[in-house]
């Protein structure tokens, strides 16, 4: 034995007496093994029972730093070959690994007593294998990702058994049902209900042989009794549809009369499919503590058994692309199947030929156009008086008499309770004019400020009235927002009207100081603009506040927008609803539905990620956050057949908008250094610019940034940061908590405003991009 050898054995030596202990606790709770101590984190070498000098597998005993223990084969500080996991809330899991996921055959087992025997793949039970449940329910046949998914028999404890098709985790397809009471059915079922055309056979030799729906018959079908008679018809629950003939049989003396086909569907219910048992918590959710590194200094982090860092517990369906963690997936088989089972339970559709997001052969379409956005507000609109107020008070407030004021503002001017109060009475007063609405009340909140915002954002008193409040309505959008706040809309579409709740007031008067400070140190921010805060109470009974917050439509333009996409960074609920054949140039696109990258040229997009910057940490510091990046798009050719048409392949044959602004590459970068130019272009509006196409991989729909094509498209933009008002109180910090636990918690929107802010500019700094091109 060399000397390298002696100081290795020593080592394992003294390592198997200092443990002595450790073996003799884990001895009363795993049986008679040998254990060593993984609770000390200085230097792990020395919780292995054995040593890989070479660094092939081994053979390691640990109790691990959270009480877990593990016995087994180990390699790369991970469990690898076979192996033996107990977890201390008595979860077990003995077979196969394969770098630290539970690969090949084994055996899950519940506290409860209930357990799982058979393939696992990924750290799902996937494949073949036979569960049995803690009320004494077997299943034996196929799974997918924790499902039951193929052919399976399921026997039930009350008796019953299942012998057919399932479907995510569902009786769906061909079976047969059997019934402890001798009754049985023989046919389809879907979403775990007996559905379709099959045959329902009771004890006693009766049958009914025809179409079912949501468990009961209906359509038509044939009830036959055991003596050869029978009745053919159709079936429903609504008498008025229910007809048919009964045909006695020769053996039988006489028609029975007093048979009702409302009958059969009494008997039916008692023949209900068993629910079966629920299982609290899936092998892949649970979590292995272990360690990333052999580092000493390293602390251990957890894993979950399909081979991710968990920052909580996660569903089977959190992520499309959880398979391609190594490059083992060719040898695992089934990749595909758990990638379509994956889509069709989050409503996508991975092998959409006809959509071009997947389908690069597919020409790009312009939307159809759609109706002009809003219904006009006129007389016998329920609103109608609420705009009447709305324009009564900012007539009064934007032309009430004031001292011209200095940018500079006093801190008095942004304090909460500084706004004025106004009464209009329907014969008016000394200060308000005569109208026909009922008596109301009008608040101004921090005007001097709004007054002087209005003054920094050059907007003219006289356009700002005429528009909000001149001879042409308000125009009211279709649906309120998500949030439950109404959009209106002026004639000339330059300015958007919200209403507002109390919390939301309260979150922008308190950021109302750093707001206006912001804006004023950075002319191109792209934080939505804010004109005026009011408030209409009406008198009366019911003394109701409306709150309106006055702001910049971003994408008024005088092109025709083709595309809108509001975009956050998020994946969860992030994709349209609409089907492409529905959706119009006024309809919104989210993260999900987003086919392109934006291409701005070097000044511009150099500009752009300074002011994202700057804005996103504004936003931050005031714990702001779910707000998102609005993007329209004008598409400059387009052929009279309504395809896009690519840079490059411009023909006679398209309607081109001439007018729109081209700058090539060196009026751009001279633009920055020419303050004459920027009436026309900004930053955020009237942008020349490029858009290149992206495909996404059928697998990976729920990826946010697809594969670029290198097929671009000339365009006009606009985009702003919009919906900064969300304060990140107890309401979000629940939602965050529950989503946590049911989705990836880094796919949902309502997140702490650090990790948004990070969130959203790493995704925005991924679809916006510097135009290499000349």
């Amino acid at each position: 034995m060399n000397k390298e050898q002696s100081g290795v054995l020593r080592a394992w030596e003294a390592t198997i007496r200092k443990t002595q202990a450790a073996k003799k606790r884990a001895n009363s709770i795993f049986g008679t093994m040998s254990l060593t101590n993984a609770g000390d984190e200085e230097g792990e070498d020395d919780n292995d029972k054995s040593v890989s000098i070479s660094g092939e597998a081994y053979f390691a005993e640990k109790v691990l730093a959270n009480g877990d223990y593990y016995t087994g084969q180990w390699y790369d500080n991970l469990p690898n070959g076979q192996g033996k996991y107990l977890w201390t809330d008595g979860c077990m899991y003995l077979g196969e690994w394969h770098r630290g996921k539970t690969m090949g055959r084994g055996r899950f087992s519940w506290p409860s007593g209930a357990a799982y025997e058979g393939e696992f793949k990924s750290g799902y039970m996937d494949g073949t294998g036979a569960y049995t449940g803690s009320n004494g329910d077997t299943y034996k046949g196929k799974w997918v990702m924790n499902l039951k998914h193929g052919h399976g028999i399921k026997n039930y404890s009350n008796g019953d058994c299942y012998d057919g098709e399932w479907r995510r985790g569902l009786q769906e397809g061909q079976g047969k049902y059997q019934w402890k009471n001798g009754d049985h059915y023989i046919g389809e079922l879907k979403n775990g209900v007996i559905c379709g055309k099959g045959t329902f056979v009771w004890g006693n030799g009766n049958k009914y042989d025809g179409y079912w729906d949501d468990g009961m018959p209906k359509g038509n079908g044939t009830y036959q009794w055991a003596d050869g008679s029978f009745y053919v018809g159709n079936w429903s629950k609504d008498p008025d549809e229910q007809n048919g003939t009964y045909y006695p049989s020769e053996s039988s003396l006489a028609a029975d009369l007093e048979w009702d086909p409302k009958d059969v569907y009494q008997e039916l219910g008692n023949s209900k499919i068993c629910p079966g048992e629920r299982v609290s918590i899936m092998p892949s959710q649970k979590k292995l503590a272990i360690w990333y590194s052999t580092k000493g200094g390293d602390k251990p982090r957890r894993m979950s058994v399909d081979g991710r860092v968990s920052v909580g517990i996660e569903r089977p369906f959190d992520k499309m692309n959880m398979w391609e963690s190594d490059g083992d997936n060719n040898e695992l088989g089934g990749d595909q199947v758990r990638r379509d089972l994956d889509c069709e339970l989050l409503g996508v559709n991975p092998h959409d030929d006809t959509n071009p997001k997947f389908n690069l052969a597919l020409p790009l379409k312009a939307p159809k156009p759609g109706k002009r956005q809003g219904e006009t507000i006129s007389k016998g609109h329920k609103n109608y008086e609420l705009m009447l107020n709305l324009q009564l008070g900012i007539r009064h407030s934007v032309g009430r008499p004031a001292p011209a004021t200095s940018l500079d503002l006093k801190a008095s001017a942004f304090d909460p309770k500084e706004k004025i109060w106004t009464r209009f009475p329907p014969e008016g007063s000394k200060y308000t004019p005569p109208h026909q609405s009922s008596e109301f009340k009008w608040k101004d909140y921090c005007p001097v400020v709004f007054r002087t915002l209005r003054k920094l954002f050059k907007v003219d008193p006289a356009d700002y009235m005429i528009s909000i409040c001149g001879n042409d309505a308000l125009r009211e959008l279709s649906s309120p927002g998500k949030s439950g706040s109404f959009f209106y809309l002026t004639d000339d579409d330059r300015y958007m009207i919200k209403t507002m709740k109390k919390n939301e007031v309260k979150v922008l008067l308190r950021m109302l100081s750093a707001y206006y400070n912001h804006v004023r140190s950075f002319e191109n921010t792209l934080v939505i603009k804010y004109y005026g805060l009011h408030c209409v109470k009406l008198t009366g009974p019911t003394q109701k506040k409306v709150r309106f917050i006055i702001m910049g439509n971003l994408l008024r333009s005088e092109y025709t927008i083709h595309r809108r996409f509001d975009l956050k960074g998020s994946s969860l609920g992030r994709i349209t609803e609409k089907p492409e054949s529905e959706m119009d140039d006024t309809t919104i696109l989210k993260d999900l539905d987003l086919n392109f990258v934006f291409k701005l040229q070097k000044a511009w997009f150099q500009e752009f990620c300074r002011q994202i910057d700057k804005d996103c940490e504004f936003l931050e510091q005031e714990r702001t956050m779910d707000y998102s990046l609005l993007v329209g798009l004008h598409f400059r050719d387009i052929s009279t057949h309504g395809e896009l048409i690519p840079c490059g392949r411009r023909s006679g044959n398209s309607d081109s908008t001439e007018s729109c602004p081209r700058l090539n590459r060196s009026d751009t970068d001279q633009l920055l250094l020419d303050p004459q130019r920027w009436a026309s272009i900004r930053l955020g509006g009237n942008m020349p610019a490029q858009v290149e196409r992206t495909i996404r991989k059928p697998e990976l729909e729920l990826q946010l940034v697809g594969e670029p094509t290198g097929e671009c498209y000339e365009v006009v933009m606009f985009f702003g940061i919009i919906d900064i008002l969300q304060d990140y109180d107890i309401t979000k910090k629940l939602e965050h908590a529950y989503k946590s636990i049911h989705y990836d918690p880094t796919s949902i929107s309502a997140v702490d405003p650090k990790q948004y802010s990070k969130r959203f500019r790493d995704f925005i700094f991924k679809v916006f991009a510097e135009d290499s091109s000349s």
